[in-house]
């Protein structure tokens, strides 16, 4: 199991790494140019007081990879608790993986539908019809804010819970030290945002979706090792243990043979 984990962790890590730094640098492309001096007006960039709230969150359609489903399952349980005054009816959740899913029944809580295919296998398609429905959702004012909650994949040993502001979009995630670029824009600032911030949020959630998808197969991989070096040490206490009572009734046979032979 280590070694089919690590082989999916293999081609889940590349496909992060390629991807990450272009999500990245696109949002900062995006928060420049809604940065820009000049008014500019979108439903997507518009913060408004909280009333209705959907949460997006990620795991793993099964088990045996350590804690890495619990811990997400606590911060959600957190969270909630953070929203409590709102109402359950105010609150959609969006489970992406089994895992999640099953411990939002166990709460009695709805599920917005079932993503268990985009957590088994991560595509753009996918991810993006869930963010054009976000999107839909809030200009249409059925939901004042969308959350993200997931694993960032930071290294094969280190997977941190995440959570971040998905709408309204905000510039809240670029460094103070960060410099906006003056862009020469054709044919208009208006027009480029309008299309390019829709395929911004898609990217970011398909981005996002192969993150936790990364660090699943990581924490798995560490899991099994641990599992690996676990029945090692068993292993050898029960041979040592073993050895002992062979010894033992060895011993006991010869003393038996020979006061046999004295008597």
């Amino acid at each position: 199991m280590k070694m089919v984990a690590s082989a999916k962790l293999h081609k889940a890590q590349e496909s992060i790494e390629n991807m990450l730094p272009y999500e990245r640098k696109l949002s900062v492309i995006m928060t420049d140019l809604i940065g820009m001096e000049g008014d500019f007006e979108s439903p997507l960039i518009l913060p408004r007081m909280v009333g209705k709230v959907a949460i997006v969150v990620f795991s793993s359609n099964s088990s045996l990879c350590g804690a890495f489903n619990a811990n997400i399952i606590k911060r959600l349980h957190a969270i909630l608790s953070e929203y409590s005054s709102l109402g359950t009816e105010n609150i959609r959740i969006y489970p992406v993986g089994k895992k999640v899913a099953e411990a939002v029944r166990k709460a009695g809580l709805p599920a917005e539908g079932t993503f268990d295919k985009m957590a088994e296998k991560p595509g753009y398609d996918a991810a993006a019809i869930l963010a054009r429905r976000l999107m839909g959702m809030y200009i249409a004012g059925e939901i004042d804010k969308v959350e993200l909650i997931y694993h960032h994949f930071k290294s094969s040993a280190s997977q941190i819970i995440t959570r971040e502001t998905y709408l309204p979009v905000t510039s809240a995630d670029v460094e103070e030290s960060h410099t906006y670029k003056d862009y020469i824009i054709e044919p208009s600032r208006q027009k480029l945002i309008a299309e390019l911030l829709p395929k911004v949020l898609c990217v970011k959630l398909y981005t996002v979706l192969l993150d936790s998808n990364a660090s699943e197969h990581a924490a798995r991989t560490i899991a099994m090792q641990i599992a690996t070096d676990n029945a090692d040490e068993l292993l050898k206490e029960l041979r040592k243990q073993y050895n002992k009572s062979r010894q033992q009734a060895v011993t006991n046979e010869l003393l038996d043979i020979v006061g046999g032979s004295m008597n």
